[in-house]
């Protein structure tokens, strides 16, 4: 086998995330009929396999440098073909942050789901401005159209917490057997806590390499906290004495 091939995907978090997936798909083709259409566990389960595609997709790109330069010098990168920047921009930067704002929007009281609602039209337009009017190329690091796009999360998170402390349904629960806490937690601990390190990626790559690599090792590893999440979300019927019922209000 090459060894390119086993370098760029057999490695501590691809093979995580792996492992994750084909977990995250047995328990969700085990879920009965009713739960597979319903938004609080076909999202995380959209999650988790587009999370996994694009980043062996990532890593598919650094083994076969020809497609990649291919695909940037589509995009008119022609000084730097070896980033594959064009891959997170799209994938993670721009789709995973309207997939997670709908995550969000799913646990909201129908009040507050027209707030998300904005969000994702702003984000869509932001976007497509930034991008076509060439202030943020796809192929470089798009520090505004993250910092947009986490804010957003971060933002709509805050709702969602504020909407617990003053919604009775979720008064009358114990948080920690909700899962709607436990991903509303990580995934603000994660756009919190990535944020320096995909901001300022290029400048930190440039200048403090070493502390961008230790920044991106964290970031890796609430990545992979945040899948587990989805993971168990998916096998959460299977424990319903762990769990407890979200508020009654809809949740499609």
């Amino acid at each position: 086998m090459d060894s390119r091939l086993i370098q760029a995907f057999v490695n501590w978090y691809l093979v995580s995330i792996d492992v994750l997936l084909i977990l995250g798909i047995i328990y969700f083709l085990k879920l009965p009929t009713e739960k597979k259409a319903n938004s609080s566990y076909w999202l995380p389960f959209l999650i988790l396999a587009f999370t996994v595609f694009y980043e062996n997709m990532g890593a598919y790109t650094n083994f076969n440098s020809e497609f990649n330069k291919a695909v940037n010098e589509l995009f008119g990168n022609f000084e730097n073909p070896n980033f594959n920047l064009w891959l997170f921009n799209i994938a993670n930067k721009q789709i995973n942050t309207i997939l997670y704002l709908f995550l969000i929007k799913s646990w909201l009281e129908p009040s507050k789901k027209k707030y998300i609602n904005w969000m994702i039209i702003l984000f869509i337009v932001v976007v497509q401005v930034l991008q076509f009017s060439g202030n943020e190329p796809i192929y470089l690091n798009q520090a505004i159209i993250y910092s947009v796009g986490a804010n957003m999360i971060i933002v709509g998170s805050g709702l969602y917490f504020i909407n617990m402390i003053s919604n009775e349904q979720y008064l009358a629960s114990n948080p920690v057997r909700l899962l709607s806490f436990w991903q509303m937690t990580f995934i603000l601990f994660t756009y919190s806590l990535t944020y320096i390190s995909s901001v300022s990626l290029l400048y930190l790559y440039t200048n403090y390499p070493k502390l961008l690599d230790s920044l991106l090792q964290i970031d890796l590893v609430f990545g992979i906290l945040n899948l587990a999440i989805m993971v168990v979300t998916l096998a959460s019927p299977r424990f319903p004495s762990v769990f407890e019922k979200e508020p009654n209000y809809d949740l499609t």
